[in-house]
């Protein structure tokens, strides 16, 4: 048996014992699949993560930055209490009609607003609303932003926010400081701002699964 197929064996262990899937979950990603989207959503026991680091946090208010079919967007909408708030911000509005449906089946739809546009567009849009501050963020988009979606995260949160940035090892290049990828070079200046901004305090971590060698940073915001 191949490495590569005992972590996909093991998530499927960890999923089916831990993060089952319900219809609408499993509609959510039939639909996505339907519609042609890329299958880079997060895997199920990682939408479970996302869940419980939210009920953790006590997140009232949440922002993702990338969207796709809305199924990440159902796993941080369940965190939330029965006043709360998500916003999520995707670019494709093809992917945003996708994710919409999946909301309202989930009974999402009076709880997540789905903003269209390039997310660097409405992150400055939706600071001008002075929105009260976003307790958990989740950054899964464009990787070449990475660097501009925290900044954007920080300005958007309070001292004791969580930020979420996913798919931070890159295959490994996450490493190579020559790398002329542009998802590389993004993701590491992204790291580097975690490193050095003195109101961010984080770590990463490294993982194998059903969706390859991958990780994720998190960092929390402090006065």
């Amino acid at each position: 048996m191949s490495e590569s197929q005992v972590w996909i064996d093991v998530d499927d262990h960890f999923t089916t014992l831990l993060a089952p899937a319900d219809e609408t979950l499993a509609a959510a990603l039939r639909d996505s699949d339907a519609a042609g989207l890329p299958a880079i959503n997060v895997a199920p026991n990682q939408g479970k993560l996302l869940q419980l680091l939210a009920e953790i946090q006590g997140a009232r208010r949440i922002l993702e930055i990338g969207t796709l079919g809305g199924y990440s967007t159902i796993w941080l909408g369940r965190a939330l209490p029965a006043d709360g708030r998500l916003v999520t911000l995707e670019y494709d509005p093809r992917h945003a009609e996708v994710a919409r449906g999946n909301l309202a089946r989930a009974g999402l739809a009076e709880v997540v607003e789905v903003r269209v546009g390039p997310a660097l567009e409405s992150l400055p849009k939706l600071a001008d609303e002075n929105p009260e501050p976003f307790d958990f963020v989740f950054i899964d988009a464009d990787k070449v932003n990475n660097e501009h979606y925290l900044d954007w995260a920080v300005r958007l949160t309070r001292p004791g926010s969580v930020i979420v940035l996913d798919n931070v090892v890159r295959g490994g290049a996450v490493t190579d400081a020559t790398s002329t990828d542009p998802s590389v070079r993004g993701t590491r200046a992204a790291l580097e701002l975690i490193a050095s901004h003195p109101k961010l305090d984080g770590t990463a971590v490294q993982t194998v699964g059903s969706k390859g060698y991958d990780g994720f940073a998190l960092a929390r915001v402090h006065a």
